[in-house]
């Protein structure tokens, strides 16, 4: 049982996508930490079942099933964890997805695919799975997307078109159910720390590390886990977090040329930002 059972999420049930390691992972903690039972999702099962136990260990109700987020048979059987484990459904964090680290004239169209794949059909796939149980509960979804996807980023094209998209997605699927009382939200996350193996993909589908972040932009995993929760519990549509994810918002909606010029500017002279 839950180490704090009368937490202010205590009896509700939260799926949180890719939570095997990283963003995910924390983010399915803080839940477990305000009393909601969590469902961990990931590929890799040993890495999964290490989650899975940790958070067992300190006290949480958790349960946790391999699944590949762009299968939408694989979503269902993620969903029917989720059911057969609590009985309900109330939050939906679709986390999971590939990033890359090529510009697109030299992807292979597949690379592409996959990589807007895992960030448009793995958030689609969990919530059509998802849908029916959080229409019962009036429950709240929240698609992971990134500041880059407010103004796009050299060397990120298909996973910036892919973020790009869910915000979109939550305002139209906020506008087809209005009446149904689920939320639905967009968190932009900035830059953050990583896992030591964290690896994205090249233009020819190889894996690779992710390109270089200074430090002191970096928030920690627990700080944007924390953001992503309150975001959740507020019910709010669009969380946008770091003050440089603000900035780019304000600079691409009034001044989008000036952004531009910024951003070119620094792939001139920061290239080992974007390779």
């Amino acid at each position: 049982m839950s180490s704090n059972s009368a937490g202010p999420l205590a009896g509700q049930v939260a799926l949180i996508t890719g939570s095997e390691s990283g963003i995910g992972r924390e983010t399915a903690r803080v839940f477990g930490r305000l009393g909601a039972a969590v469902v961990l999702n990931g590929l890799q099962a040993e890495r999964l079942e290490h989650t899975r136990q940790a958070l067992a260990a300190e006290g949480y109700q958790v349960a946790a099933c391999v699944a590949d987020v762009t299968d939408f048979a694989a979503c269902e059987r993620l969903v029917a964890t989720a059911i057969d484990s609590f009985g309900r459904l109330d939050v939906l964090v679709t986390n999971a997805s590939i990033s890359q680290r090529a510009y697109f004239a030299d992807m292979q169209p597949e690379v592409f695919r996959q990589v807007l794949d895992s960030n448009v059909y793995g958030s689609v796939y969990p919530l059509k799975a998802a849908l029916p149980h959080l229409l019962q509960s009036q429950g709240s979804v929240t698609f992971i997307s990134s500041i880059s996807a407010l103004n796009g980023m050299p060397s990120g094209s298909a996973y910036c078109a892919g973020k790009a998209a869910l915000a979109n997605l939550a305002h139209t699927l906020r506008l087809e159910l209005a009446d149904s009382g689920v939320h639905f939200g967009v968190v932009h996350i900035g830059f953050t720390q990583n896992d030591a193996d964290k690896r994205v993909l090249n233009a020819a589908g190889r894996p690779v590390p992710i390109a270089h972040r200074p430090p002191r932009w970096q928030k920690s995993q627990a700080e944007v886990a924390a953001i992503i929760v309150r975001h959740v519990r507020q019910r709010r549509r669009r969380t946008v977090i770091s003050a440089l994810g603000r900035l780019i918002l304000v600079v691409h909606s009034l001044l989008p040329r000036v952004g531009d010029w910024v951003v070119l500017l620094s792939q001139r002279r920061l290239r080992n930002f974007y390779e």
